[in-house]
């Protein structure tokens, strides 16, 4: 990346990130490293990932949210603290905070799921569900800090923040001393922000490369212009990286140290959670797998060396997993829809189902229209959605149907 930035690097550095690794001693988890043996052949290089979705609370922002509360004075402390989130920075800031002793009030989205909000309930936090979207959250938790003096705890613009996240860095470096290339999540900054601050200062031949939504990509158009620039209405499926401007602290730490930063699609997004709860069995959040997506989208940028994929997180709703499921086997070419016209008797719906079943083709939904002036007097159109093995699978379905003697109109 060619992009620098001309403000001083803020003082972020090596050894803030090693104390706040003596500080998550016994509070953080050091989560584990897994292998992939289908991104490896995929890219022509080990690929491991950095399983953050198996910290406590579910991500990684417990890290930050400890070092930076813990960090507060005492008649700060006393004070409590106010964040605003949807989910993620919610949880980590209600759990740290219990585990000090210090009180802690939540904003938190009217929309917000329901799983989150109780989780966060669950860790201590009094949670206020305020706004429609997360700005309306933000400007009432920023009220509120200036109301009652309680300590906002941002989400990311803050060094200590930075320096508890960067603690994954020192991790991955302990874990993977061979790694070549890091692959993490961008959202507002904080956390390849601190991975780079620590990745760079040990293994400077290391490439740390972040990883954005293309429907919420503030970074690029930053770098470009050397400042943190807004975006109008960010909008991705992926909610933890859904922010519309990047942090003053983390920009300029991402400008100086990164190497890249790469955007995803929608669709990698989905097959890359789909990839993770298949292959290997985690259940990952779409902002948490956006490393993945990144490889599966542009796996021949990376078969330099081992690659180390952050998998950020893996708090997500039920309700919306499933929908992530759906829409990511149509990208993967696992649903085939298609509408074709029968005879109107009885029995040729029976013998469409029997060519389908030869070719091991799952129905998932069968509709009939009998009303489409189009149709002959003795015609009726079927809409057929199907569960296929792939694209391959998709394609013998077809010619299947066309040799059984059915006309696929769509």
């Amino acid at each position: 990346m060619n992009y620098r930035v001309p403000q001083p690097v803020p003082q972020v550095i090596l050894d803030d990130v090693r104390g706040a690794q003596k500080m998550l001693s016994g509070v953080s988890r050091v989560t584990p490293m897994e292998g992939s043996r289908h991104l490896s052949a995929l890219t022509g290089s080990p690929v491991h990932f950095k399983c953050e979705n198996l910290q406590r609370t579910g991500s990684f922002k417990l890290r930050g949210a400890y070092v930076r509360i813990a960090g507060l004075r005492p008649e700060q402390r006393a004070a409590g603290v106010v964040a605003a989130s949807a989910g993620n920075h919610a949880q980590g800031v209600a759990l740290a905070s219990s585990l000090l002793g210090v009180r802690s009030t939540v904003f938190m989205p009217v929309g917000a799921p329901l799983p989150k909000v109780a989780a966060t309930q669950e860790y201590g936090a009094d949670v206020r569900m305020h706004g429609q979207v997360v700005d309306e959250t933000l400007a009432a938790a920023q009220e509120y800090a200036d109301r009652t003096g309680a300590v906002f705890i941002h989400p990311f613009d803050h060094r200590d923040i930075i320096a508890g996240q960067g603690t994954v860095g020192l991790e991955i470096l302990e874990q993977c001393p061979e790694v070549r290339t890091i692959l993490v999540g961008i959202g507002g900054g904080g956390l390849a922000a601190g991975v780079a601050v620590a990745v760079k200062a040990l293994r400077p031949d290391v490439r740390v490369v972040g990883v954005q939504a293309a429907g919420a990509a503030a970074y690029p158009p930053s770098l470009k212009a050397g400042h943190p620039v807004s975006i109008d209405d960010p909008n991705t499926m992926a909610d933890g990286i859904k922010v519309g401007r990047p942090g003053d602290v983390p920009f300029r730490i991402i400008g100086e140290l990164l190497d890249d930063v790469r955007t995803v699609s929608e669709d990698a997004l989905s097959s890359a959670l789909l990839l993770c709860l298949e292959r290997a069995k985690l259940v990952v959040e779409p902002a948490g797998c956006s490393t993945v997506a990144a490889l599966l989208s542009e796996p021949e940028l990376y078969g330099a060396g081992p690659v180390v994929a952050v998998l950020s997180g893996g708090n997500v709703d039920p309700l919306l997993l499933q929908r992530i499921l759906r829409h990511g086997m149509a990208a993967a070419g696992r649903y085939l829809s298609l509408r074709l016209r029968v005879a109107d008797r009885p029995g040729a719906l029976a013998g469409l189902l029997g060519v389908l079943s030869v070719v091991d083709a799952n129905v998932l939904d069968v509709s009939h229209v009998r009303t489409d002036p189009r149709l002959g007097l003795t015609e009726v159109e079927v809409e057929l959605h199907l569960e296929t093995k792939g694209p391959e699978h998709c394609a013998e379905v077809a010619r299947t149907l066309h040799g059984a003697g059915y006309k696929v109109m769509g």
